[in-house]
């Protein structure tokens, strides 16, 4: 039997939320878990970012993962339940992860791996993963709108699209479907839907995800996306890492996606290193940090978990909310 005396008690702190593990701490409770992919397969899951090892998915993501398969089954124990009470054969619906942060947080990686790790799992089961990108205006409505410097905060998004389509997939529709949105041309891709048929578990990923409060005649009351969860996840870090995750991102992309004539953003592909630099800077304190401290930030201690990563990017310590 494994021994867990050095893991916190929420005794410890009465008046928190949370209970905080350290990595170590973190790390035993993925039991006898074992990564399912390989280091080339990692590198597949993680872009342009190199900062998550093996050694990252074993400490951190396994034991993640082990607790979400945990409710997982669950929440489907309870919907038998239920089901069985009400003597009805409704759709069992998907059970929902949000995973929300800052740009350049690391939110996308930390969806892949999670979603590569969930669809290995005992009963391989089918896990979809869709980001609240898909459901931003295109960019012809932010224009009209005078809209565009302000992508990526909630008033850029359509809510009642993005809360129509969480409503369908947690009524059981045996398909629904969400736009498809492009890096490249920075904007929504015509006539093109990610068609999602009953899956298993659903990841949504995104900036807002744990914010946007709004009305939708299909409901009427003040509705807000996470109604929707089942699990969150928030990816945390101090604000000075994020912003220099950000220029590195910058200058990556600069040095491979913007080359592409296609691009965007194709306009800062000649810049120079550190025109480059000042650039993502710029960009950072006027939209992203405004952001971050407006919308993100804030929704921060809605989530169940926090994830809490270092300078370096590997997460450092966890913080599971009880209450």
């Amino acid at each position: 039997m494994t021994e867990y005396q050095d893991i916190p008690s929420p005794d410890h702190a009465p008046t928190s939320r949370y209970i905080e593990f350290n990595r170590a701490q973190w790390a035993r409770l993925r039991n006898s878990s074992s990564i399912p992919f390989s280091k080339d397969d990692l590198q597949s899951l993680v872009g342009l970012s190199n900062h998550v090892s093996l050694d990252e998915v074993t400490d951190a993501y396994l034991p993640l993962a082990r607790l979400l398969l945990l409710n997982v089954d669950a929440t489907r124990d309870l919907h038998q339940a239920r089901a069985a009470f009400l003597e009805t054969n409704t759709p069992r619906p998907p059970y929902v992860i949000a995973i929300a942060g800052s740009v350049a947080v690391g939110k996308s990686t930390t969806a892949r791996i999670l979603q590569e790790l969930l669809a290995r799992s005992s009963g391989t089961p089918t896990v979809e993963l869709v980001t609240t990108d898909s459901f931003l205006y295109p960019m012809h409505e932010l224009t009209k709108h005078e809209l565009t410097g302000r992508k990526g905060f909630p008033e850029s998004y359509d809510v009642h699209a993005l809360i129509q389509f969480m409503a369908d997939l947690k009524s059981g529709h045996p398909e629904v479907s969400a736009p498809v949105y492009s890096h490249v041309e920075y904007d929504i891709v015509p006539n093109e839907f990610q068609v999602i048929r009953q899956p298993d578990i659903v990841i949504i990923e995104g900036l807002n995800v744990l914010q946007a409060g709004t009305t939708h005649p299909s409901v009427p009351v003040p509705t807000f996306i996470s109604d929707f969860f089942d699990s969150s996840i928030y990816v945390d870090a101090d604000e000075t890492h994020i912003e220099q995750w950000y220029v590195d991102r910058f200058l990556q992309l600069r040095a491979t996606v913007f080359q592409d004539p296609d691009s965007f953003f194709n306009r800062f592909a000649k810049l120079t290193t550190d025109q480059a630099a000042d650039t993502a800077r710029n960009i950072w304190h006027t939209i992203n940090r405004t952001n971050l401290h407006e919308n993100i930030l804030p929704t921060r201690d809605r989530a169940h978990l926090i994830l809490e990563k270092g300078p370096d990017h590997h997460i450092q310590r966890v913080k599971l909310r009880l209450i």
